[in-house]
Formats: structure tokens, C-alpha cells, sequence
């Protein structure tokens, strides 16, 4: 948890970003009735009834120096999305960038062997010393700036149904390009010392723990 903190703590410094990640699997809904049209003075009718048309994941990284955020809709949230996505991502946004600070959930698609596994060995190298990763702990991962952007995402985008995967990347990168215009930044106020003095208990728990593990 500190490793996070002190991270989001540090000064921007040229030539390194500071990024978090998340993804956010989606229901694709469509609709069976057409719903009415809203009037003046009602909302819109919609019928309860709904057609499942699958899943679809949204990729989203978010800079913290720059108010930036990148996104990609995709089937799946495999290795192999992953990988391409960070390909992406590097070569696309942060070419001009000789290190990328990424805060990210500890799961197993997040690593760097995803990169060896789907990407030629040089691109993957390449990469691999690229990308320093930053990883939440186990229920920590409301300690990742990219969860704030899912909220808000989900109140401004999410709040309705969406039938395609076409449909949800048109309507994400709409919303992605309106944040970004605005350079929206998250104002993070949860620092190291704040930890230690809140998850008091929690330190002492890790901290007996530890012992007993040594002796």
C-alpha cells in the first residue's frame, strides 16, 4: 500500500508518467420494446423487459500528472488484451517517456510475462523495462485513481442500456474525449502518513503477524 502512496506523493518528473489501470467488465443490454421518446415535462419509457447480448470489457489508464485517460473496448480481458493494450499504450501515448510508472490490481494477466507470451521477445523486453508496476494489495483496489474514473465513467456513460460493443466504445470514447478536454484531474488527498494513523490496527496486525512468521 505504501509503495502506492508514496508514488502518488512524488513530484511529476519529465520523462517518467505516472499511470493507473483498471478494466471493467460491461452486460450489453438491448432493448426488446422500443422505449418512448422522452417529452417535455416526462422522462423517457422504458420497458423493463431487456435482451442480453453478451459482455464486453473497457481498458482504462488514467495520468496522473496530466489529467489524461486512454481507453479501449474489448471482448475479454485475457493476457493477450492486455498486452496489446499496454503495446498500445506505450508506443501510441508514451513514446516520448523512458519509464512508466503503473499502479495496477495484482492480477495474474498483470505482469510482464503476458508481454513474452503474445508479443515478439524484443517488443516484449522492450516493454518489460519500460513499465515499473505499482501493485495494489489484496482489497486494495480502491487505492487506484482508475476506480475513481470507473465511477465516474459508470454515472456518465454506464446508467443506461447499451446493446453493442460498437455502441459502448462510441459512447466511451465520447466520454473519454470530453474528460480529457477538461485535463479533469483527481485531487488524491490519502497519504502515507494518513494510512498509518487510520489503519493503526491494521499495521499492528501486519506487524505481529511478521513476528510470529520469524520466530
Amino acid at each position: 500500500m505504501e509503495d502506492v502512496l508514496d508514488l502518488y506523493g512524488q513530484e511529476a518528473v519529465e520523462g517518467r508518467a505516472r499511470v493507473c489501470f483498471d478494466e471493467r467488465p460491461c452486460q450489453l443490454l438491448g432493448e426488446v420494446v422500443a422505449p418512448l421518446p422522452m417529452k417535455e415535462g416526462k422522462l423517457e419509457k422504458q420497458d423493463n423487459e431487456y435482451k442480453r447480448n453478451g459482455t464486453a470489457v473497457v481498458l482504462l489508464a488514467y495520468d496522473i500528472d496530466t489529467g489524461q485517460r486512454y481507453v479501449q473496448v474489448r471482448r475479454r480481458r485475457t493476457k493477450e488484451d492486455y498486452a496489446q493494450f499496454m503495446e498500445w499504450l506505450a508506443r501510441e501515448h508514451y513514446g516520448h517517456a523512458g519509464h512508466i510508472e503503473l499502479v495496477q490490481d495484482n492480477l495474474n494477466t498483470h505482469s510482464h510475462g503476458s508481454f513474452y507470451e503474445n508479443l515478439p521477445a524484443a517488443d516484449a523486453r522492450e516493454l518489460a523495462r519500460k513499465f515499473n508496476f505499482h501493485f495494489t494489495p489484496k482489497h486494495g483496489s480502491w487505492l487506484n485513481m482508475a476506480e475513481i474514473e470507473f465511477s465516474v465513467l459508470a454515472r456518465e456513460c454506464l446508467n443506461r442500456r447499451i446493446g453493442s460493443i460498437e455502441e459502448l466504445e462510441r459512447e466511451v470514447l465520447i466520454w473519454c474525449e470530453k474528460r480529457n478536454r477538461k485535463a479533469a484531474k483527481i485531487h488524491w488527498s490519502f497519504t502515507v502518513n494518513t494510512a498509518r494513523v487510520k489503519l493503526a490496527e491494521q499495521y499492528q496486525k501486519v506487524n505481529i503477524d511478521n513476528y510470529v512468521s520469524n520466530n
